[in-house]
């Protein structure tokens, strides 16, 4: 058995898949929540929480039927299904979202005040990973690379939420800046693995960037509940709607480790084709 053979059993794309079923079901929840927030006054806002339920249970379903192994015709067609409805769901909710007040009056305010142009993306991006683990070899490098790229999108998003969000209140307490410098530490640290996915000690370096995320996100978790259970109210539900989300902050775990198989994955294939120490003192003349 060669190296690349012995990476192929590994089950990191077993783990993307998890991943892609926890992140779709905890974002139907974090839709339910927000749209709750108007009663669901119009009905297309329940199309998203009624596609994540469903979707949720198919590749659920689809990974305990084939006994996780991806490559069976039913369920490789099923994800197909669910990967390309999640990225329509997240493009038309991208423009719904922009048409309740960018579009009319087209100012930065209108812009930051209004319902979160790009979180309706989050379903695109998972859409995108659904895809990926089907269509890309999960032999090749490249495997590692798209979900590393799709790591790096998600921080660019999370940087845009984070700069926009905290702009509400015009950066009030000044640790609402940490998750922005932060994400733009994630930005750049993959923008630069992507192009540069052989070099193991950037590697290493960036795990230990994406260990900052994870602490980051937590901490914000807790700040963000510490200032709903300040904040004077009917219960922590209504804070919790009107006030701080307290579950947003953990968008910097969630896409840390995302990040981190990537890695992982290029790690563990870097290892698998490179020459053994002693391969080039062998092949060399005896000194």
């Amino acid at each position: 058995m060669n190296a690349v053979e012995r990476v192929r059993g590994w089950p990191r794309p077993i783990l993307v898949e998890l991943f892609a079923v926890a992140n779709l079901a905890f974002l139907t929840l974090d839709v339910f929540i927000a749209h709750s927030i108007n009663a669901f006054h119009y009905p297309i806002e329940r199309i998203p929480v009624g596609f994540g339920v469903v979707g949720a249970a198919i590749l659920f379903t689809g990974l305990a039927v084939d006994a996780f192994d991806l490559r069976r015709a039913t369920v490789r067609w099923a994800g197909f299904l669910v990967g390309w409805s999640a990225i329509l769901v997240g493009v038309i909710g991208l423009f719904l979202h922009l048409r309740s007040s960018f579009f009319d009056q087209q100012t930065l305010k209108s812009l930051v005040y209004t319902a979160p142009f790009a979180a309706p993306l989050s379903f695109a991006g998972l859409g995108f990973l659904v895809l990926v683990n089907r269509q890309v070899p999960r032999e090749s490098t490249a495997w590692g690379q798209w979900v590393l790229f799709l790591a790096w999108a998600g921080f660019v998003g999370n940087f845009t939420l984070s700069l926009a969000d905290h702009a509400q209140n015009g950066f009030f307490d000044a640790r609402e800046w940490i998750p922005v410098f932060a994400a733009a530490f994630a930005v750049g640290f993959l923008l630069v693995t992507l192009f540069r996915p052989g070099d193991r000690r950037l590697l290493r370096v960036t795990l230990w960037i994406l260990a900052l995320q994870v602490l980051v996100g937590v901490a914000g978790f807790l700040f963000h509940l510490q200032a709903d259970l300040r904040e004077p109210g009917p219960g922590f539900f209504q804070d919790m709607l009107y006030g701080a989300p307290p579950f947003a902050p953990l968008l910097f775990a969630d896409l840390a480790v995302l990040a981190g198989l990537g890695i992982w994955d290029l790690q563990a294939k870097t290892r698998a084709v490179s020459p053994p120490p002693d391969a080039t003192s062998e092949a060399g003349p005896e000194g």
